[in-house]
């Protein structure tokens, strides 16, 4: 493990030592055949296996294998435990059958410790720290540990399958979403999708109960990785497709170096992802642009600060063979404003800011009359569903308060589509969306600011309206 970047990182990171184990009825056990994956069942696993890994040094003793795991021991752990036997051999057989092989065994190799090595960590065939094999290695301070094979006892160990997932899936090694998800984002959804698909109700909804209210620091605080981004794709974009998808396009669009292990030479990755990409990267794999949805789970800057609309923006043309519709139509439209930056439309905030799809950027004008007005023109009719407002960098008072949205097929004769009063931004360049009833095409789009928060100066960081 000390020879693996992602390995070290996660134990760094202390994955998961704070778990506890909670008894869960109602989730039987049931066989999850693996799909046929042309696999290699390698020799027959050692009855015993010394650990000579980070300050691991228990000889194991082997418990049980099958074409699908090989289960160790050390002395501590209680001999009737036998969920693992089947419960994991489940995880991994439905794991290889949603993304693919990890090398050329087909088992994974599970390690269980009582009463020492709180916590847990992953290897991979690619590396010799755990002899080139798929490993789990799972500790508990516990001296009763494992007993009950329910609750934190699978979580535990379902978590870190997940991280063999990211760190060598599609036979590349590394993971470079790590440094933006951190340890235990990604495996949350990746936890939820593998109790759905092994049928333990239960646990789905103590799952998602758990994670659904979870809020973590980062990239801001209070972000709800499982319940405003994970989830959603999940559920409205594919489910497992999607979760495989993204490695899919990781592998066949990431910049990857060779390594040599020893042994062999594989690929691997890089460098970490930026935020923009990782928001281009899963609009791939969900086929559909998750911009907006990145906006309101995250806001438009990344951990260090950085305005991540600006990086999607690069990350589109870097990577241009990811492809997926968009319901945003503004950049097919022109923008104009009733009045002008003094600097004029191409000016640092001059109204070219209104649209150019950076968050970090803004427009502003000094000394608004009553009403302004800035406007969207587009070659053809567009019906559009709704349009997001997003809030300046700075002072609160300039924001608009009430507004209306018209359409027009000529620009002269205008219908009221939506009105909002008394509106006030919660934080500053925070994106909000307004959903409106209209069925007509029109050629026209306008805001009409009657009001701003108290200011007599207008500023307005992105005007987006879509489909």
């Amino acid at each position: 493990m000390k020879n693996t970047m992602f390995a070290a990182a996660l134990i760094a990171l202390g994955i998961l030592s704070g778990c506890t184990r909670k008894s869960t009825p109602g989730n039987e056990l049931q066989p999850i055949p693996a799909k046929n994956q042309k696999l290699q069942v390698l020799a027959t696993p050692p009855a015993t296996w010394q650990e000579h890994w980070f300050e691991h040094v228990q000889l194991l003793n082997r418990v049980f294998y099958d074409t699908s795991v090989a289960v160790y021991y050390d002395n501590d752990v209680n001999s009737s435990v036998t969920w693992p036997f089947t419960y994991l051999a489940q995880v991994w057989n439905y794991t290889k059958s949603t993304y693919g092989t990890f090398g050329d065994d087909s088992r994974l190799f599970v390690i269980l410790h009582t009463g020492k090595y709180s916590g847990g960590h992953p290897s991979t065939y690619m590396v010799g720290d755990h002899d080139y094999r798929n490993v789990i290695d799972v500790g508990s301070s516990d001296p009763n540990a494992w007993i009950s094979g329910n609750g934190g006892d699978i979580d535990i160990t379902t978590h870190e399958v997940g991280h063999i997932v990211e760190g060598a899936s599609k036979g590349v090694h590394n993971s470079p979403a790590f440094g933006i998800w951190h340890d235990s984002k990604w495996m949350e959804i990746y936890q939820y999708d593998v109790y759905q698909a092994l049928g333990r109700s239960s646990d789905v909804t103590r799952w998602y109960n758990s994670k659904i209210t979870q809020t973590d620091p980062y990239p801001r605080a209070g972000t709800y990785w499982f319940r405003d981004w994970f989830y959603p794709i999940y559920h409205n974009y594919g489910g497992a497709t999607a979760l495989n998808k993204f490695f899919v396009l990781l592998a066949q669009h990431f910049p990857k170096t060779t390594f040599n292990n020893g042994i062999t030479t594989y690929p691997e990755y890089t460098r970490g992802m930026n935020f923009g990409e990782f928001v281009h990267f899963w609009s791939g794999a969900a086929n559909t642009d998750l911009k907006q949805l990145a906006l309101t789970a995250f806001g438009h800057k990344d951990e260090q600060g950085n305005d991540w609309t600006a990086q999607l923006k690069q990350a589109k043309v870097t990577f241009s063979g990811i492809t997926y519709p968009s319901n945003d139509i503004t950049g097919q439209g022109t923008i104009t404003v009733s009045n002008e930056n003094g600097g004029g439309a191409g000016a640092t905030e001059g109204s070219l800011k209104l649209t150019d799809n950076v968050y970090g950027s803004k427009f502003f004008v000094g000394g608004v009359p009553t009403t302004f007005k800035m406007q969207l023109q587009f070659p053809t009719g567009q019906t559009v569903k709704s349009y997001t407002l997003t809030s300046g960098d700075d002072a609160i008072d300039r924001d608009p308060k009430n507004w209306q949205l018209k359409g027009s097929d000529n620009g002269t004769t205008w219908t009221v589509l939506d009105t909002q009063n008394n509106q006030a931004f919660g934080a500053r360049n925070q994106t909000r969306q307004f959903s409106i009833s209209n069925t007509t095409a029109y050629k026209y789009y306008a805001v009409y600011v009657t009001a701003t928060n108290g200011s007599v100066d207008f500023q307005l960081s992105e005007w987006r309206v879509l489909k």
